[in-house]
């Protein structure tokens, strides 16, 4: 059993990740599910690092978080963005008003016994456009009736619990933790996708499905995720896991160059970038932001984009192979131009794709 972890610096997350990073390309042919990474993850007690200590947890400062996500994401990226959907769910259920829920479902989660994971894009960002919503949600004397479905949940095949979000005829929108074993509740196979296929990331269905109160997190209410559970959303995440992905591709890029001096320049030209956009992370995670959110994501993705490219440059036509974590990296970087990317963000990422300033 791992050691237990308990800062971002402690040795045990080193060898947590050496042992992640290892066994990284495993996932991807086939796509397999991380169960056992998330195992040692919860054996380690990565998941407590998130909440607080009188709900089990460990507390960890916003800054210490940022760090801890990069160093999983260096390792592996599919088992840290499956952590942030684990934790999406852990943290909102940690700020519900449900006490109930919270003392059932949460100890459970901690100890990694169970995997519960979110389905809210829909309320956000996916599907926003369509005429009516996607999840729809009727309230009944005892609960609420869902039906529709949710375009984007990770791994719902291997989840007890989908913190879900749907929404009523006048508007008002309801968040719960659905049982994914209640009558009507289907996944099927999710979809193939350019990079992180063994998140199992896909669409989830409710036919007829009918949850009790008892699972109810928030609402209904308008804007559930702006007045209900939004303080849990982590904005930070998105850019720690670009930044981390990218400290891979860098970490590679110097390896090389200690053999290929040519390739020095390029590495501590992308090497300085990294340094200026982690500490533009930190200073907004610990309250001192010194740019907006969204600059802060554009400028992650855009290195992600680069760093990756540049390693597989240097790797050659080796790092075309697809087993090759070169070739891995470029395809991983491509997510984070459609993970939760906000049209200020894709706008700006748009931008630079052609040479344009940014409008």
């Amino acid at each position: 059993m791992p050691a237990r972890i308990t800062a971002p610096d402690s040795p045990a997350l080193d060898e947590l990740c050496q042992t992640l990073a290892a066994h990284a390309s495993e996932l991807n042919s086939p796509p397999t599910f991380p169960k056992q990474q998330l195992k040692l993850c919860a054996e380690a007690g990565v998941f407590e690092w998130f909440l607080p200590a009188e709900l089990g947890g460990q507390g960890w400062h916003e800054a210490d978080l940022a760090r801890g996500y990069m160093r999983l994401a260096a390792a592996c990226l599919t088992t840290a963005f499956v952590i942030t959907q684990r934790v999406g769910a852990m943290t909102r259920l940690a700020g519900c008003a449900n006490q109930g829920l919270k003392e059932r479902l949460l100890p459970p989660l901690l100890r990694g016994e169970t995997f519960a994971t979110i389905g809210i894009s829909h309320l956000t960002t996916s599907r926003r456009h369509l005429g009516q919503p996607v999840l729809r949600a009727e309230e009944t004397a005892d609960g609420f009736v869902l039906n529709g479905y949710s375009p984007w949940v990770t791994g719902a095949l291997h989840a007890q619990h989908i913190v879900l979000g749907a929404e009523l005829a006048d508007g008002r929108q309801i968040i719960l933790a659905l049982p994914t074993d209640l009558p009507g509740v289907t996944v099927p196979q999710p979809p193939e996708l350019v990079a992180l296929s063994a998140s199992c990331t896909g669409p989830m269905h409710c036919e007829q499905v009918q949850v009790s109160r008892d699972w109810l997190m928030a609402g209904p209410m308008l804007e559930v995720m702006k007045r209900g559970l939004s303080a849990m959303t982590g904005g930070l995440q998105t850019s720690a896991l670009a930044l981390g992905l990218s400290r891979a591709a860098l970490d590679f890029l110097a390896a090389e160059a200690e053999q290929r001096p040519q390739l020095l320049p390029p590495h501590n030209a992308l090497h300085e970038d990294w340094q200026q956009v982690e500490r533009e992370l930190l200073a907004a995670a610990t309250g001192t932001p010194v740019c907006s959110g969204d600059e802060l994501r554009a400028q992650a993705n855009s290195l992600a984009l680069r760093s990756t490219q540049a390693a597989l440059a240097a790797a050659k036509g080796a790092g075309f192979v697809a087993t090759h974590p070169a070739g891995r990296w470029c395809r991983e970087a491509l997510f984070f131009l459609v993970w939760s990317c906000p049209p200020s963000v894709l706008d700006a990422n748009l931008c630079e794709l052609a040479g344009m300033e940014v409008l």
